[in-house]
Formats: C-alpha cells, structure tokens, sequence
C-alpha cells in the first residue's frame, strides 16, 4: 500500500528582497513543491514578483555553494578545495585574531551588502561590537537611509503613506515600484482605481507613466532643484495648509525667502522640465489632498541624497499631508527589539568611545547619527593605509566589485587585503577573491522575523529545506564567536536570539508561529497631542539643528560635478547624461544565474533615444561602448523614445556567471561602477558619491 502522501502550507516571509512579502509554501511530505503569495500578508496581499516565483530555483540551483572552500591557487585565479566547517572558521578565527594582535581590531572591516529583509546586519554589527572594530560597512549611505534621516531631521518620524483611505493624489519620485516594490506598486493601482490622481517624477518611462496625470522628466540628479521649484510654486501662489503651517512649523518665513532663488524659468535651466510643467505639477499635488510621496533609490544617489530627501519632506509638511487620513503616517512598531537603531540589540555599550573615534570617517563631519565606514573610505585605507591600513575584511552577502563606486579601485583594495572571507550563496566575482567563502542558506532554510523598511510590520520566516551544509548568517556569526571567546555575548540557537527580538511582545518564536504577523497601528494627528518629535516639537522647515552641526539648514541645491552644467568643457567630450534602475528580474548584482529569471533579461541593455542612435550610427542590439573619463564598458542598444535624447539609461550590476571564475565572470565587461567615481565632493550628510547624472558618451563597438 502506497503510503499517503502529506500536503501542508507554511506561512513565511520571501528574503529575496527588502520588501517583505508574505509567502505561502507549499509542502509534500518534507519537500517544497511551489510557492505563492499571501493573501493575509498585510505587506502584499497576495501580490509576488518574478523574484519571488524564483525562490525554488535559487534554492536547488546546481550553483549553489554548499559547502565551504578555501583558496588554492593565486588569489582570484578560480582554485578551490572544499573543506568543513570547522576547517573554515579556525582559519577565519586565527587570521580575525592575527589582525586584531599586531595592527589593532580596527584593521578589520565588516562589509555587508544590501538590507535582507532580517536581523542578518544587526548580528554583524553586534559582532563588530564586541570584536572592538569600528569599522561596519553597509549601503545606507546610498539606499533608503537618507530618506529615514532627513523625515527624521524635519518632523521626528519615518512617514508611512495611508493607501486605505485612499490618497487624492500620489506621486512616485524615483520610484520604479512595478520592478522593486510590488506592494506598493499593487497598492498605487488599486487607489487609481478608486480615483486618486498620479504624478510620476522619473527621466525614463515606467510602467505608471501612461497612467500619470503629469509624467515629469528631470535631468538625472537635479531632483533638489526640481523639489524647490515645486515648493516656490507652492508658496508663492498660497497653495500651503496655512493653518498647519502656522500651528505646526517653525522656519517658514525663511524657507519662503530661500526659495524665490528657485522659481520655474531657473529651474527649468537647471532640471530640463519647463516652467509650465513645474507648476501643472506643483499645483496639482497641492491641490489634491490628502496626498503621498513615494521615494524610491534614485534619490538616494547623489551628494544632495539627504537634502533632496528633506525639501520632500517639507514638500509633504506645508500642504499638510502630514498625519492625516490618506496621507503620511506615523505609525507604532510591531512589538519588537527592532533591526535597525537598537543599542541593547547592537551591544553598542561594549565599545570604548576612543575605539569608536578610530572608525574610518569619524572624523568628516557627517550626521551624528551616522555610524559606518564608506566604501570609498574603505579602498582608500587598504590601498594607502590612510588613516591607517585595513587588513582582513569579511563580507556579508555583497559584491563591491559591482555595487562600490569606481571598481576598478575596488578590485585592487580587495586583491590586496591580507584575508578576505565572503559569506555568500553562489560564487560571485568578489567571492572569487576570497580566502574562505562560506555557503550561506536561503530563507528557505533558515528562521527568522522579517521587519520590512516600508510597514510597520514583523512577519514570520520559517525553515522548510536544508542544502548542503548551508548555514544562516547567525550561525556563521555565532560560531565564529565561540572560537574567538566571545560566545558570551551571542546565544547558543537561532530560536533563542528569535525569543529574545520578541521579548517586548510577549511571545517567544514557537507562540510567534501560530500567529505569523504583528502590525504596528496607524494614528492619525498624534502631533496635535503630543507633537512632533523634534526639539521644537514642531516640523522644523529651517532645521536649527542642522545649522548648529555645519550643514545647510534649508535644502539648497548644488549642482553635482561633471554635468553639463558644472563641467561644460567635459561636456564636449562626454555630451550625454547617464542613469541607472534596476531591472525587475533582478535585486541588484543576483540572480543572473537563474535561468527563469535571466530568460526575461538575458543581456545588460542601454537605452538609446533613437535621435541619439542615428546620429552615432547605432541600431538595435548592437554592442555599445559607454564611456566616461574613468574608463568604458559594453552593452547591448535598446533604442527607444521613452528617454530624453541626452541621456543613456545604463544597466546596473552586471556580471556574466557562465563565463567562469578564472577571469572572475568578466565582472568588468557591462559594469556600470567602471564608470562612477570615488573621489570627492560627497554628499556633507552621509558621505555619499555620485552614482548618477554623470556626463558619458556612446559609440559603436568595433
């Protein structure tokens, strides 16, 4: 008698992305046989993107790492040989403590790669602690962060849009959600259904623009001058929620001198977006309220990151968008230790101030809330030992030779580390210069809680498979703890960490499971009780704050190098601008190895307006040089009218898995980072360099 076989569905949380969507798995026996969306997720309602249908074949993709390797031959020539466990991490823990005895623990660098949706960088950080460095790395400087610091400067929170009343009108700056954030993409389109209007604010066409009631085209990187544009408009035609403006801010009167230096005709020189689009867009935003503001990644990727981040800000304040139904939320947290700003979960107090002062950058002036090591700091100091040398470094699901600025700059730091350890799935062109890389589990193969940045939401993660000797990056932290005598300081199982991040909601992971989610609640004009969280108690407009750290207390605009504008000599040479997105089968440098996802998108591609490709002499699909001063890589025309004639759309992130590691997958063939820079000026808040809006130029590839 055959024996029956068992079918049940596992509630959990995809780590493919930050976004967070809730999954259901689907199990035979002991076996997942597909996956799909969670309708009772309140993060996705049911929604899952090309990523997310692909989970089970990352997991048994025959690429995997499964076991972990040491190097054989010369670093970066393709040589492994398969050890364990154990092997591995003595040899990490006898080089880490190497470091740590002749140049100091801050001759060690923790780099981690994008937000995974978990507590992953939090363990790290709290290994950095107690190990004595300093010196964590991590992407906020150009991801998401200066968003959450510049809401935080001005009004005291990180704002959360109210879809469910709905928005009168929402606008998506920089924001390729269909591709990045399907949630919120789903939540966009069912409040136009309902009637909301839509501003989209993008150089490229999205999958929103032919729904937008205005599609805005800005030259790449001039997203501060446009944001004060609108808010000249704004002011100078008594648009603003005078009562709120009155009540509740402080610094108007300045902010309304400030910008009369932008009104439409100089922007529009300085953005390409006519004086008359500037105020059809300004009007209509302050017109229909309640109304959002969706911020996605472009903004984050320029020296203005956090400015820009904060005239939108302001933007939402003086027309009185700000706590109301239908528009930007403060919302309460789920109940937990929360990943991101927790001392007590981060172990911050075990750190010496005169140890902290030694972390690269401390001494630049950023905001005093910034705390890592910047990526150009970092190759710096391994290459020229300025302040001092980093010597061993371990990575933490990243690819800096792709994701950091100036790679070719990356690439030599990083062959001339004296140890390299990259945890990773799959073997990548910064994993192929390592010492020891370590196999590192799917979310499929490990628990977890999953906080997702854009709701106020804690969510289940559950462990369904087991490949190879994968292990979570908690374990890999833990172990590598123990052998350095610091186990005291990390707990003995995954579950009892789990227990410990829940404590505050009284519920330990096994209680957690049979309810699978926790909400945060919405509230609605909080501030008339208790204020804003700011030392005015009001939204400081003109922040005194910033004034007093030595930073402009009203947004201003400064025009990035190599534009048009600020290197018109360049220019002549290099005439076009280039941007840059992610495209939706893809979260930044994964997934080429997947072949249901590199089917969709199977070559990187520029985007050419055809006025541009005639007069270059270049057809579709034909193989494009783009160049800048630092150097010039490949890839494929993609002639279209959905970009403005002077700018290129450059694809990002990309390496080529099947042409092997001897010549580490020809990461620097279409690699975008060949072509940005390293060097000064950043971003006075966060250190942040020009990733975007950079003069280039194109020709056909011989």
């Amino acid at each position: 008698m055959e024996q029956e076989v068992k079918h049940r569905v596992v509630k959990s949380t995809c780590g493919l992305c930050q976004t967070g969507c809730g999954v259901l798995i689907h199990m035979e026996d002991n076996n997942v046989t597909h996956l799909e969306g969670d309708p009772d997720s309140p993060v996705n309602k049911g929604a899952i993107c090309l990523k997310g249908l692909a989970s089970l074949e990352y997991l048994h993709h025959p690429d995997r790492l499964k076991y972990p390797l040491r190097r054989k031959g010369d670093r970066g020539s393709g040589q492994w040989e398969q050890i364990s466990w154990d092997e591995a991490l003595d040899v990490v823990a006898a080089e880490l403590t190497k470091a740590k005895t002749v140049y100091g623990p801050e001759s060690l660098i923790l780099m981690r790669g994008s937000f995974k949706g978990g507590y992953q960088g939090t363990h790290l950080t709290r290994f950095a602690n107690v190990f004595g460095t300093p010196n964590i790395a991590s992407m906020a400087s150009v991801c998401y962060v200066p968003r959450v610091n510049a809401n935080v400067i001005t009004h005291g929170y990180d704002s959360v849009p109210d879809y469910e009343y709905p928005p009168a009108c929402i606008v998506v700056w920089g924001a390729n959600m269909a591709d990045t954030r399907i949630a919120e993409h789903q939540q966009t389109i069912r409040a136009l259904q309902k009637g909301s209007k839509l501003i989209v604010i993008d150089p490229r066409r999205i999958k929103l623009s032919d729904k937008a009631d205005v599609w805005v085209q800005p030259r790449p990187g001039s997203d501060l001058a446009l944001a004060l544009g609108l808010l000249n408009v704004i002011i100078d035609e008594r648009m603003y929620d005078e009562d709120f403006v009155s009540n509740w801010t402080v610094g108007f009167d300045e902010l309304k001198a400030h910008v009369q230096d932008y009104p439409p005709e100089a922007v529009e020189q300085l953005t390409w977006v006519s004086a008359d689009t500037i105020k059809q867009t300004a009007r209509l935003y302050a017109s229909s309220r309640p109304a959002i503001i969706q911020l996605g990644n472009a903004i984050d990727h320029t020296m203005n990151n956090f400015q820009t981040a904060r005239a939108i800000s302001v933007l939402r304040a003086v027309t009185g968008n700000l706590g109301v139904p239908g528009g930007e939320l403060c919302c309460s947290p789920p109940g937990l230790r929360l990943p991101l700003g927790s001392p007590e979960l981060e172990l911050r107090e075990m750190m010496s101030e005169a140890q902290r002062a030694k972390r690269l950058n401390a001494e630049d002036g950023f905001l005093p809330m910034i705390f890592y090591s910047l990526p150009q700091s970092i190759v710096k100091a391994i290459l020229h030992a300025e302040p001092y040398a980093i010597r061993a470094g371990f990575i933490q699901g990243g690819n800096m030779l792709l994701t950091y600025s100036n790679a070719q700059q990356t690439y030599d730091a990083l062959k001339k580390l004296d140890f390299l350890v990259v945890a990773d799935m799959f073997m990548t062109p910064t994993a192929a210069l390592a010492d020891i890389v370590l196999p590192v589990a799917t979310y499929l193969e490990f628990d977890s809680i999953v906080a997702p940045p854009y709701y106020p939401v804690a969510q289940i993660q559950q462990k369904v498979s087991q490949v190879g000797r994968c292990r979570s990056d908690y374990e890999i932290v833990r172990d590598l703890a123990q052998r350095l005598d610091l186990s005291e300081h990390f707990w003995e199982s995954e579950q009892q960490s789990l227990d410990y991040i829940l404590e505050p909601s009284g519920l330990t992971f096994e209680e957690f499971k049979n309810i699978a989610v926790l909400q945060g609640q919405k509230a609605y004009q909080i501030h008339e009780a208790d204020g804003f969280n700011t030392p005015s108690g009001k939204v400081e407009l003109y922040s005194g704050r910033l004034k007093e750290w030595g930073f402009d207390p009203l947004p201003t605009h400064h025009e990035l190098p190599e534009t048009p504008l600020s290197a018109p000599q360049l220019a002549k040479e290099y005439p076009l601008v280039f941007t840059s997105w992610k495209e939706g089968a893809y979260r930044h440098s994964g997934g080429r190895q997947i072949a249901c996802l590199r089917n969709i998108h199977p070559d990187p591609m520029v985007w050419i307006h055809p006025d541009t490709a005639d007069e270059k002499g270049i057809a579709d699909g034909d193989r494009v040089y783009i160049e800048t001063k630092r150097g010039r890589i490949c890839q494929k025309a993609k002639l279209t009218k959905d970009i403005d004639p002077r700018v290129v759309g450059v694809d990002y992130a990309w390496w080529f898995p099947e042409n092997g590691p001897q010549n580490l997958y020809e990461w620097a063939e279409a690699n975008i980072n060949i072509l940005t820079d390293d060097s000064p000026p950043y971003g006075r808040e966060m250190g942040t360099p020009n990733l975007r809006g950079i003069l280039c130029t194109i020709y056909k590839a011989s």
